[in-house]
């Protein structure tokens, strides 16, 4: 499609996602939002899929939302930026959360804004040494939104995401793997093929056990411990009674290699 603005690749059980504007450091505008639904929506759906790898094409990751969508002088009625949240981010990062398989984020340039944010969303963030993070929001009167205020202080410290937010500094990719906001840092050139060994390597895990793991993960967040006990009660219970448990517990019994179906 020569309107592609998300490009994607279904292989080995990895459904790559590439924000392909890179003209516009792959910002986001209302068309992007739809195509980037509905690859979630084949995600959710398609068994087939067992791991999401999203990456950006060109120089940069992600730049937020494209300002030139948003453009506003002093004459004209003030846009109503809380509809666009409520209609396109806050689902997206819903989405990512709660799918019931590992996303894994390749970061191959600057992630900015609501780029930011959807990094910061996924699974495991691996970026390249070249990329780096950039809290924008203070620098329009704005609130880092798309999860940014959740995830921010959560991974980096109560200090470090005020500092972030408010002075809006760029954060390179090394000093994010410091502060706990990603996972990886790798060299810009080994990046994809990098990325896509992990993702390859959980797309052949038990798919339905690590989804219950991102359930439990999310829900410590706001539980109490004994709702946490509770809860990974709960979630053991259903991991004990999958295909893929069978499989794990008959493969290391017989000292082979297991194959999981992910179910």
């Amino acid at each position: 499609m020569d309107n592609a603005l998300i490009l994607t690749h279904l292989g080995a059980g990895v459904l790559t996602l590439t924000l392909n504007r890179p003209d516009r450091l792959n910002s986001f505008n209302d068309e992007m939002h739809h195509q980037l639904s509905e690859a979630l929506t084949r995600a959710e759906r398609d068994d087939e899929v067992r791991c999401l790898l999203i990456t950006g094409a060109g120089r940069g990751f992600c730049a937020g939302q494209d300002l030139s969508d948003r453009n506003v002088s002093v004459e004209q009625q003030a846009p109503d930026l809380g509809l666009s949240v409520e209609r396109f981010y806050n689902p997206l990062i819903r989405r990512l959360t709660a799918l019931p398989k590992p996303v894994v984020c390749a970061v191959n340039g600057v992630a900015a804004g609501a780029g930011a944010a959807l990094a910061l969303a996924c699974d495991i963030v691996i970026a390249a040494d070249n990329a780096s993070f950039i809290q924008s929001f203070c620098r329009l009167g704005l609130v880092p939104d798309s999860g940014g205020s959740w995830f921010l202080p959560r991974l980096a410290g109560h200090a470090r995401a005020m500092g972030m937010a408010l002075l809006g500094d760029k954060v390179s990719a090394q000093q994010a793997l410091e502060w706990g906001m990603i996972w990886q840092v790798v060299a810009a050139g080994e990046l994809t093929d990098h990325t896509q060994t992990l993702a390859r390597h959980l797309a052949t895990q038990p798919t339905y056990g690590l989804g219950l793991i991102k359930k439990a993960l999310y829900g410590s967040a706001t539980n109490s411990l004994d709702q946490q006990l509770e809860l990974e009660r709960d979630l053991q219970r259903l991991g004990g009674r999958s295909d893929d448990y069978r499989e794990g517990i008959s493969a290391f019994f017989a000292k082979r290699t297991p194959h999981f179906s992910g179910k």
